[in-house]
């Protein structure tokens, strides 16, 4: 995506948003329909449907604050709990038809699995043929052993650090709904694990007791060791196929994950 940060005279900040594909761009607008009035995230001002040249653009409300770092306190730990239990409460509209956010949560194993084969056709590139067999073998073990999925939710699918938005001691909100569906809430965790909580047991321990405040949290004991080795397999595929030379540092962070999980 193209986002521009846009200085009005009056002061004010907005940002101007040109998703990558006409069918994020109808997540996204789907997503502001869905999520208002339920969880906290930017305003949109106006949108503009596109056309063949442009998939179509939006204008949006700032959010105070700078993206969630892990110096965060265990009050804003919480906040980010309640904030993604308050996501995971919505459940599919039953009288509106949807065309850009789809509803996997019905086949959610066979989704999960498409996605992984999508990009095995890229890491099969990256890696060598022994390790790329372990990764298959890996996979193919550990799915049988995931619990019944939780749902249907929605879910972020990009739910981390860079996309909440936090002002001093406060989550301000969240943003970036260009790949989000309804679906189990286990896919959800990994990368605000891999990026934010894995790094202070107290910030772990206050965003499920804020999860938990709102939803029962799933055992993610159980569930993040699947995702986070299926989440560095697909980033090794993300990569070489949006150029491994300019992701060199996200390549490496992630044949380093998945080689640990298949030691």
């Amino acid at each position: 995506m193209t986002v521009y940060k846009c200085n009005l005279l009056k002061g004010e900040n907005v940002f101007l948003k040109i998703p990558y594909t006409k069918l994020k761009c109808q997540r996204e607008l789907e997503a502001y329909d869905i999520l208002k009035g339920h969880v906290a995230i930017p305003e949109m001002l106006d949108y503009w449907s596109g056309d063949e040249e442009c998939p179509g653009a939006f204008l949006l409300s700032e959010l105070k604050g700078k993206p969630l770092t892990s110096e965060a306190s265990p009050t804003v730990a919480f906040q980010v709990g309640v904030l993604h239990a308050s996501m995971h409460t919505i459940q599919p509209p039953v009288e509106q038809v949807l065309f850009g956010i789809q509803n996997e949560f019905p086949n959610w194993s066979n989704f999960v699995e498409q996605q992984f084969y999508s990009f095995a056709k890229d890491v099969r590139d990256v890696l060598d043929e022994h390790l790329y067999k372990q990764a298959i073998e890996n996979f193919e073990n550990i799915k049988k052993q995931l619990p019944s999925p939780d749902g249907p939710s929605f879910v972020h699918m990009d739910f981390r650090p860079a996309n909440i938005i936090v002002d001093n001691n406060k989550v301000s909100g969240m943003i970036d709904f260009e790949s989000v569906r309804f679906g189990s809430t286990e896919i959800d965790f990994t990368k605000l694990y891999r990026d934010f909580l894995r790094f202070d047991s107290a910030l772990y321990q206050a965003y499920q007791e804020g999860y938990n405040s709102i939803r029962p949290l799933i055992d993610l004991e159980v569930v993040l060791p699947f995702y986070r080795f299926t989440d560095a397999f697909n980033s090794i595929g993300w990569c070489k196929r949006r150029g491994i030379e300019k992701n060199a540092l996200f390549l490496e962070e992630n044949l380093s994950t998945l080689k640990n999980f298949l030691k």
